[in-house]
């Protein structure tokens, strides 16, 4: 925690978070946001209490590094799950109005109870992980609502956030110029040297290529096997994660990995286990359709590895144009994948590895971004007061 990050910097204010599962330890990308940015907060003289969802962490309400976290029950089911979590949070603060200075909601689809969170009076900050509505998931209702909740979060908060450039600069062309840029981060581990992990699932140092992420069909993760399957190496293939809830694509997707030798399908992995399997991969790989700012990305470049991204814009972001290939472009990503092999160099110069680490200390220092959140905080409590 740097210096500067003190108590007496700032006023208290009381902060109630919605819009994600809970933590720690569990899946997704938000669920990390949170993780490293509130304990921080709470550092910060802010009183933060997290609403969490029941099945995802203890059933019972407990603290985590200073930030309170009440769990609250929400039906199990992709579809309504955080809608109705989101509902049943507003009902709970509904009658502790004088208990919170700011209600903090994560992601446009939560965002749909924007409205009713103004109308209860409460200070509304909402940060915008990225349109939810281009992830393949989704049907054409689910889609619309989306949408609607994305622009009723922009109408009714008092303060936007968006995680990365790029949809910073959407929400400002589509509704109001007033979006404040706060990115994920990461804190910068060190190399875990113990190989247990990799004994485990069969895997030499150096000698495979790995990706992170939840089982869903937006992270290509499909597209990243059939490019493998292309390939003739002993270099095996790492996919890290599971899927939220079991579906056909997971399913699928598992039955396609069991058909190809090399391909390891870890499961959620977190702490030593996933730092084992970080520090000792030779290539990370990236194939997602649609991110907001990948946390896992920013986690491969702290752990100074080559990468090989698809080239969206949230992608674009941190990784260099060489480090690129097009996304669902099996063919070209295949190719990518046999070039490196024969020319580990091309990704994995002193030079690339060093000016991308020289950003995770600046623009992405998880204590760098809690010290904005909080100037924002005080911010957005100060023109609130002023209406």
């Amino acid at each position: 925690m740097s210096r500067f990050l003190t108590k007496n910097n700032f006023k208290e204010i009381r902060v109630v978070v919605l819009g994600q599962r809970g933590f720690p330890n569990v899946q997704g990308g938000i669920e990390r946001h949170c993780q490293e940015l509130y304990p921080r907060l709470a550092k910060l003289n802010c009183d933060v209490t997290i609403l969490a969802r029941k099945g995802y962490v203890s059933n019972q309400q407990y603290e985590y590094k200073g930030v309170k976290v009440i769990p609250l029950w929400t039906p199990r089911k992709k579809s309504i799950e955080a809608i109705f979590h989101t509902a049943i949070g507003i009902l709970w603060l509904s009658r502790r109005r004088k208990d919170y200075d700011i209600v903090h909601i994560h992601a446009i689809g939560p965002s749909l109870l924007a409205p009713v969170a103004r109308w209860l009076g409460f200070v509304l900050v909402i940060t915008d992980h990225g349109p939810d509505y281009k992830r393949k998931k989704w049907g054409p209702f689910a889609r619309f609502m989306l949408r609607l909740g994305e622009r009723l979060g922009a109408r009714h908060a008092h303060l936007i956030i968006a995680v990365s450039k790029n949809i910073r600069d959407i929400l400002i062309e589509k509704y109001r110029p007033d979006v404040y840029y706060v990115p994920n981060g990461i804190s910068i581990p060190g190399q875990v040297l113990t190989t247990l992990s990799l004994s485990r699932f069969g895997l030499e140092p150096a000698r495979y290529f790995m990706a992170v992420g939840r089982l869903v069909p937006e992270k290509g993760f499909h597209d990243l096997i059939e490019a493998y399957a292309k390939l003739n190496t002993d270099w095996k293939l790492v996919i890290v994660g599971d899927a939220d809830h079991k579906d056909k694509y997971s399913r699928s997707l598992k039955k396609r990995a069991a058909q190809i030798d090399g391909v390891v399908m870890t499961g959620f992995q977190k702490g030593r286990a996933l730092g084992e399997l970080y520090s000792n991969s030779g290539l990370f790989i990236l194939p997602s359709y649609y991110e907001g700012l990948p946390i896992v990305l920013l986690e491969a470049v702290s752990y100074n590895l080559p990468i090989l991204v698809s080239d969206i814009p949230a992608n674009r972001e941190v990784a260099l144009p060489e480090e690129t290939f097009p996304a669902g472009n099996v063919e070209a990503l295949s190719q990518r994948l046999a070039a490196f092999l024969k020319n580990p160099s091309s990704l994995n110069s002193p030079l690339i590895l060093d000016k991308k680490k020289q950003r995770l200390e600046t623009e992405f220092n998880w204590d760098v971004i809690a010290l904005e959140t909080v100037r924002l905080y005080q911010k957005a409590a100060g023109a609130s007061s002023s209406l």
